[in-house]
């Protein structure tokens, strides 16, 4: 049921609360990834992000990292999009200080 819909707040919620890791450096990349889509997540993106989230903590920093490239049952286009997304936030530049 992968779909270009989005996701409604509760499901939105729910995929968030879900998405919580034990490693802080995973938790940095994701609360960056829902504070930048978190508002416009479709159904895709959160079967893509479900799939990484199903991964061990060092397996999906490996991935976030760039050490490694999904492989296998994860080498799909959803799960290619949300790691993009999430590699792509985390390489932005800082905002500018204030002041």
């Amino acid at each position: 049921m992968a779909n270009d819909e989005l996701l409604d707040e509760r499901e939105a919620a729910k995929l968030k609360w879900r998405s919580r890791r034990g490693l802080v450096e995973n938790d940095l990349f994701i609360e960056q990834f829902f504070a930048t889509y978190g508002s416009r997540l479709t159904q895709r993106q959160a079967q893509g992000l479900t799939t990484l989230m199903d991964l061990s903590d060092n397996d999906l920093l490996d991935l976030l990292l760039r050490r490694k490239e999904p492989t296998g049952e994860i080498d799909t286009r959803d799960v290619k999009e949300v790691l993009e997304q999430l590699r792509r936030r985390a390489s932005a530049p800082p905002p500018p200080l204030a002041g």
